[in-house]
């Protein structure tokens, strides 16, 4: 797979995903949020995101996390005003009271916590669209969270959730990307990659 270009990959990824019946994606997401009862467990701070489209997992997940940990992040994505992303910023999760974002995104509503709010998280789940077994994370290409993730506790395991297939051997990397501990998929579980544990 390395030898496709990045672009060239997210559009066979992000095909992939619309292919994939409802029932098995509902399915896998069932999968992915058992499989989270067992790596959360007592954590102080998670941080992890709203499953959009063809994504794998739910809302479900949330209240799983949420139930398993003392603080539950979800990120809230911003650009500035001259279209370039900026660091994620944080808003705690409660059940019922996400509101709808930009590009389709459910986020929490505010008050929203500052960048550094990551940086108290001893576990973050990433969304991505591939991950390979060295670490590497393809996400959508806006670059929100490689410029979020350099403020992370480095102690942190970063998880990227993605579908069985999506976990690949290879993938391009770029040296501003942030490196994966671990990978977490419906049928193989948890993973720890190159560097993880």
């Amino acid at each position: 797979m390395a030898a496709v270009s990045k672009a060239a990959l997210r559009g066979q990824l992000l095909a992939a995903r619309r292919r994939v019946a409802d029932d098995v994606r509902a399915a896998e997401a069932r999968a992915l949020t058992e499989r989270l009862e067992a790596v959360v467990d007592g954590e102080g701070t998670v941080c992890a995101y709203v499953p959009v489209g063809a994504e794998p997992g739910s809302t479900e997940m949330l209240d799983v996390l949420l139930r398993r940990c003392a603080r539950l992040l979800l990120p809230v994505a911003r650009t500035g005003a001259d279209g370039t992303p900026l660091p994620l910023r944080w808003g705690e999760y409660r059940p019922g009271a996400l509101v709808p974002g930009p590009w389709g995104l459910l986020e929490p509503p505010d008050p929203l916590l500052p960048a550094d709010a990551l940086g108290h998280a001893g576990l973050l789940l990433v969304p991505a669209l591939a991950v390979d077994r060295r670490g590497v994370r393809l996400g959508r290409g806006r670059g929100f969270y490689d410029r979020s993730l350099a403020d992370r506790d480095p102690a942190a395991r970063v998880i990227a959730i993605v579908r069985d297939d999506e976990f690949v051997d290879e993938l391009p990397a770029e040296p501003h990307d942030v490196p994966m501990t671990h990978a977490l998929t419906p049928g193989k579980g948890l993973i720890a990659l190159f560097g993880g544990e």
